[in-house]
């Protein structure tokens, strides 16, 4: 098929990306968006298998079908508690199919540099495109290559511990090696030094020891961040794999790769950000790592947890006049999502006023709560992000807490040895009663003990978060 054919669907394919992008940025337009996503990738798959110098048709018709199945069946199983960890391991296929492709490239281009110009003449495809390059677009080449395969590892061994972390395989805590950052920096020294080696000779022996400094990196990095700064990590991963298929775009000459991989990279970039304003961090801490540990002895914490049962919660609930329900983690764990959906509609049906108030990192991944609550078809128009609502806590009756620890914990403006201390929080102990919905008196995935769960104006609900909220439907009158 003519080369102007897969042009031309590279650029639709590639306006039906952004289109995806900005309408996710909307609950109401998310949904479209998908199919924009989806429409849009089925078209550059297309492209790229009918364009010039296509082949393998019949091997590519295998993979795409079994990389099809196995994606519909995680797609179908996977819980929404799972969603966090199935992210990061999708970024580390990302990585490692940019490693695979790196290495591929640097065995074709040898293979071509090694060629007569007769034989030169009759390649096709992407070893066509290399016998066309002069010696400067060779040489721009191998540090595309080389970059591609670098972030590629990173991601790859990076995702790969993120997704420990998020399923509870690998310790959650920060961990380093003896030497902490100092092994990272020498990682990255060598990998400048292969570059340099690489770029002169084209020998595959840098190229696989900066690999594997790259995959140390990864890991080193992800290990030195505790579990409570998860979320960002997730984005910064999704970054990651955006700018390693951007270079693995340059060095193929594919026109898509690089426009899609450049806008997941950019995206990942402004969300970690986004991430790390709402949890205040330096963006840089992020990208270098080993962040999260406690910076001296947490604040001692006064008084004691105090039990109220469903009957207490109810005739609060009845009492009050307005309601803010804070979801969490543990909401997404008990699935409790339709049984809130319908204290709400229940609530307000007696004339109350009821919010959601939505922490930006709320439930190990940006967004997760809000899919919750969208799928148990509650109001958007209820559901407030936090600099929307923090500031009506003090006028609220009732503050519902379902499975938050961090998001809600005084100690990030108190105590400021806490690990999160600084992180902008939800200040819902304000509120003149306050409700904690919670399996039990444990400090949860993060491992930080929270001042809330001890106030005199809280309450703690214990039980499972689904079976305590329907408790409360038959109460509410």
């Amino acid at each position: 098929m003519e080369l102007g054919f897969t042009t031309a669907a590279y650029v639709v394919a590639a306006v039906l990306f952004i289109l995806a992008l900005g309408g996710l940025s909307g609950q109401e337009s998310a949904k479209r968006a998908v199919w924009y996503g989806i429409v849009g990738m089925a078209l550059a798959v297309f492209a790229t298998l009918a364009g010039p110098g296509s082949g393998y048709w019949f091997l590519s018709l295998i993979l795409i079908a079994g990389g099809g199945l196995i994606g519909y069946q995680l797609a179908t199983r996977v819980q929404m508690t799972q969603m966090p960890e199935l992210v990061a391991a999708m970024h580390s296929l990302v990585g490692l199919a940019a490693v695979f492709v790196g290495f591929n490239a640097h065995i074709e281009l040898a293979r071509v540099m090694a060629m007569d110009t007769d034989a030169k003449a009759v390649l096709e495809g992407f070893a066509a495109l290399l016998s066309k390059k002069t010696s400067v677009e060779i040489a721009i080449l191998r540090v595309e290559l080389f970059l591609g395969v670098f972030i590629g590892a990173i991601t790859f061994t990076g995702s790969v511990i993120a997704y420990g972390k998020l399923a509870g395989k690998v310790t959650s805590a920060a961990t380093k090696l003896p030497g902490g950052h100092m092994l990272n920096a020498a990682a990255a020294a060598i990998s400048v030094l292969c570059l340099i080696w690489y770029f002169n000779t084209g020998g595959i022996l840098p190229l696989v020891i900066m690999t594997a400094a790259a995959l140390f990196i990864g890991y080193h990095l992800i290990m030195g961040i505790g579990g409570a700064d998860m979320p960002v990590v997730v984005s910064m991963l999704n970054s990651y794999s955006g700018w390693a298929a951007a270079a693995i775009g340059f060095s193929l000459g594919n026109d898509l790769l690089i426009v899609t991989g450049a806008l997941v990279g950019s995206s990942g970039a402004i969300l970690s950000y986004i991430m790390c304003k709402a949890m205040n961090r330096h963006f840089v801490s992020v990208i270098l790592g080993g962040f999260g540990g406690p910076q001296g002895p947490a604040a001692a914490i006064e008084g004691e947890q105090i039990a109220i049962d469903s009957d207490g919660v109810a005739a609060a609930l009845n009492d009050a006049d307005s309601v803010i329900i804070i979801p969490g983690y543990g909401m997404a764990v008990a699935q409790a999502q339709q049984s809130v959906s319908e204290l709400t509609r229940k609530l307000r049906a007696k004339g109350k006023n009821v919010r959601f108030a939505i922490h930006p990192v709320a439930g190990r991944l940006p967004g997760h709560m809000n899919v919750l609550l969208a799928e148990a078809k509650v109001p958007y128009d209820i559901v407030l992000e936090m600099d929307e609502i923090n500031e009506d806590f003090p006028d609220t009756d009732v503050a519902i807490v379902i499975g938050s620890n961090d998001i809600v914990n005084p100690a990030a403006q108190d105590d400021p040895n806490s690990p999160i201390a600084g992180m902008p929080v939800l200040e819902c102990w304000k509120a003149k009663q306050v409700f904690v919905s919670k399996r039990g008196q444990g400090t949860g995935y993060s491992g930080i003990e929270n001042p809330l769960f001890f106030k005199e104006n809280t309450r703690m609900f214990y039980g499972d978060a689904k079976a305590s909220i329907d408790s409360l439907l038959p109460k509410i009158d």
